[in-house]
């Protein structure tokens, strides 16, 4: 299985022949081959997850590619029919297996209103948490892509949510709102996490990728 890095929160997973594509928003410029596209994975809708022309793109180079999503995402893009999953939900859809976790983005503020968020488990190897600290329960992470930066983040909690899942892989993903010293302050927080658990930390930037 071979996961690649898109700008921001994006992620593309290409397994036997097959692609899915998590969260390719607004901060992210999608690759040229969609044709293979089986499924998208949308954790929740704000538009740095969700972007309608993006969707739009993929619709039109897989038109039988389900978008999965959360109940608020669908009726933020109603015209995309997204099909709503939530929290401890199995959904199998060509080479991927896809498991639901978490259920509500971590807290902004207290000014602004909570929305549904979903990480999401591919393959029993790659989990991804969306903009949330869930851990998902009764099963090992294998793989981690582990939130680097935003406006909820703080950087000690992303640890200790990387200590708590103890992946044997981790890399950081949601990245566009740090600078590049930032960024890779951020990196070496959690290259620390990741090592104390045993694991190998990797450095991913945009068109990277890593076989699992």
């Amino acid at each position: 299985m071979r996961i690649t890095k898109y700008e921001h929160a994006a992620l593309r997973i290409d397994d036997e022949g097959q692609s899915l594509l998590i969260d390719p928003g607004g901060f992210t410029t999608l690759p040229a081959d969609l044709d293979a596209v089986v499924a998208v994975v949308i954790t929740h809708e704000h538009p740095d997850h969700l972007d309608p022309d993006n969707l739009a793109r993929v619709r039109s180079a897989s038109p039988d590619a389900p978008i999965y999503g959360t109940a608020q995402a669908a009726a933020v893009a109603p015209g995309l029919g997204i099909t709503v999953v939530a929290p401890d939900e199995t959904v199998q859809v060509g080479a991927f297996t896809l498991r639901f976790f978490g259920g509500e983005h971590a807290v902004i503020h207290r000014s602004l209103p909570l929305v549904e968020n979903v990480g999401v488990l591919v393959n029993d190897e790659l989990y991804y948490p969306g903009d949330s600290y869930a851990i998902p329960s009764g099963v090992a992470v294998h793989t981690l892509a582990a939130p680097l930066g935003a406006p909820w983040l703080k950087i000690g909690e992303a640890m200790d949510f990387v200590l708590a899942i103890a992946p044997r892989r981790a890399f950081g993903t949601h990245d566009m709102t740090l600078s590049e010293v930032g960024r890779d302050m951020h990196r070496a927080r959690l290259r620390w996490a990741t090592e104390k658990g045993g694991g190998e930390f990797f450095d991913l930037d945009p068109g990277d990728a890593l076989e699992v």
